[in-house]
């Protein structure tokens, strides 16, 4: 009966683990016994609490509306606020509004949640991908259209919310959609698709030769700059000098 509430819920292991004060493997230890009179006593009553029951016979009686998850949602994202202070106390410091300490505050229990039921390791994988993703975003104002896009597609705003350059953003979300439409329904050759795969591999490669050469063209610069200004290093008292004898090379080479 407990486990079917809790799913119907919406809870999460890690959730109800945290707010009980134990760890994830005892959640389902807890939930194969055959019902809450078997869970230790401090454990049962705080299930009681969280669930607004009296005894393990009201859990027939539940009815799981939206007002009753509101219910144990507020419960539990009070217990979440007050274990959260000490971790957010450093951002305090750092003069975060409320409204940006709840987004970092929710941004990493999802994190959190997600890595730790990430049973194959795809979670991973995805949360590194999503660390690229962060760090290209500031430079690349697509991200940001991009993830305006699936907000919007998936309900969370309004289709009307314009943040960024509403003619750009206005152009990416269509654009978009359309190819997210051949995605899930087809309508593109597939001849046509693996062509279109092999420009996007081609391209990259293209880009990672363009910046290896340039690597390798300023690490050649460096050392002659080195050799002819007599250092066997750069530091900082002849950083300055030594970029800007690099940067007379370069120009000596394309004269």
């Amino acid at each position: 009966m407990t486990n079917e509430i809790l799913k119907e819920l919406g809870i999460s292991k890690v959730k109800l683990a945290k707010y009980l004060g134990v760890s994830r493997q005892m959640i389902y230890n807890y939930l194969e016994l055959n019902n809450l009179d078997e869970w230790p006593k401090d454990k049962k009553m705080r299930m009681f609490m969280l669930l607004n029951v009296n005894s393990t016979e009201e859990l027939a009686t539940i009815k799981v509306t939206n007002d009753y998850i509101m219910q144990v949602e507020n419960i539990l994202n009070n217990e979440e606020f007050v274990s959260m202070k000490k971790d957010f106390r450093s951002y305090s410091s750092k003069n975060f509004t409320k409204k940006n300490q709840q987004i970092l505050s929710d941004l990493i229990e999802i994190m959190k949640e997600h890595i730790a039921e990430d049973n194959d390791g795809e979670m991973g994988f995805t949360y590194k991908y999503l660390t690229y993703f962060l760090q290209l975003l500031i430079d690349e104002p697509e991200l940001k259209y991009a993830l305006a896009y699936f907000a919007k597609y998936n309900g969370f705003i309004s289709p009307r919310e314009f943040l960024y350059d509403e003619e750009k953003q206005t152009t990416f979300e269509g654009i978009m959609f359309q190819a997210m439409t051949l995605f899930y329904n087809g309508g593109a050759s597939k001849s046509k698709i693996e062509e279109a795969h092999k420009r996007f591999i081609s391209d990259i490669e293209q880009k990672k030769e363009e910046k290896l050469s340039r690597t390798q063209e300023l690490n050649t610069a460096k050392v002659q700059a080195l050799k002819e200004l007599g250092f066997t290093e750069i530091n900082e008292s002849n950083a300055s000098e030594v970029f800007e004898k690099i940067a007379e090379i370069q120009a000596r080479k394309h004269v």
